[in-house]
């Protein structure tokens, strides 16, 4: 049990702004998932940060929803 809260708690600390990437994403009038995209495959255009939002957003769009 303990190891399973271990797994779940990266991801809590992972997300240092909440909502910011989501922010970006529809200031772009794009999905989360396609600025995403957008973000990865133009890494030059875009700050550090945007990039590791971006990483992890198509990492958390991966998991599956809990039901």
């Amino acid at each position: 049990m303990a190891n399973s809260s271990k797994k779940q708690k990266w991801i809590k600390d992972a997300i240092k702004r909440p909502g910011a990437f989501g922010k970006k994403a529809k200031a772009a009038d794009m999905s989360t998932a396609a600025y995403a995209n957008k973000v990865m495959s133009n890494k030059k255009d875009f700050s550090k940060r945007t990039q590791r939002q971006a990483s992890l957003a198509k990492t958390l769009m991966g998991f599956k929803k809990r039901t």
